[in-house]
């Protein structure tokens, strides 16, 4: 009789212990960082999570291109929900955390798998944020905020633009990541 093989057999455990580091990371630093952008955000009446989402999931980003392998960014995605929602911590919505944290994570394999991409270049890390943070802006919206049409946009405007500068800074991050690595 065949053995199924399972979604965590095809990781090894350095990976996933990188999945499970970035994961945590960006959890770490969404409670820094929404209420400085809060502050910034607050008055015009945007969600401070649309600003803010690129820098947090800046680690899904980076954990994905460190492993390099299909479905990791869902991966990670879904181990900040089960996280969030064991815990209780900042940001929980209950089970719904499984579906706001996994979503940014498979948007960005789905879309990665059909372009057939891999983290190369500057471009592709800064395409993975913007995928990754409009996805969480946009689900967010519809959940929980239900913004009229142009709050939504200019939302969406700003999480693309945080999200390529979060994609662009995991990608300095890769690059320091690897010299250390390959040294």
């Amino acid at each position: 009789m065949r053995k199924k093989k399972r979604l965590l057999d095809s990781f090894s455990v350095y990976e996933l212990i990188i999945i499970a580091l970035t994961a945590s990371l960006g959890l770490a630093t969404k409670p820094i960082i929404i209420p400085l952008t809060h502050l910034i955000t607050g008055p015009m009446f945007i969600p401070g999570g649309s600003v803010a989402g690129g820098f947090y999931m800046m680690w899904l980003v980076l954990g994905s291109s460190l492993v390099k392998k299909k479905g990791t960014a869902t991966l990670i995605g879904i181990t900040q929900g089960i996280i969030v929602m064991i815990t209780g911590s900042f940001g929980t919505h209950g089970v719904l955390s499984l579906l706001t944290y996994g979503l940014p994570g498979l948007m960005i394999d789905l879309v990665f798998l059909i372009f057939r991409r891999n983290y190369q270049s500057q471009t592709d890390f800064f395409l993975a944020g913007v995928i990754a943070n409009i996805s969480g802006t946009y689900l967010s919206n519809i959940v929980f905020f239900r913004l009229p049409l142009l709050p939504l946009i200019i939302s969406l405007s700003t999480g693309a633009l945080s999200g390529g500068l979060g994609g662009l800074l995991a990608y300095l991050i890769y690059k320091r990541v690897k010299i250390i690595m390959e040294s």
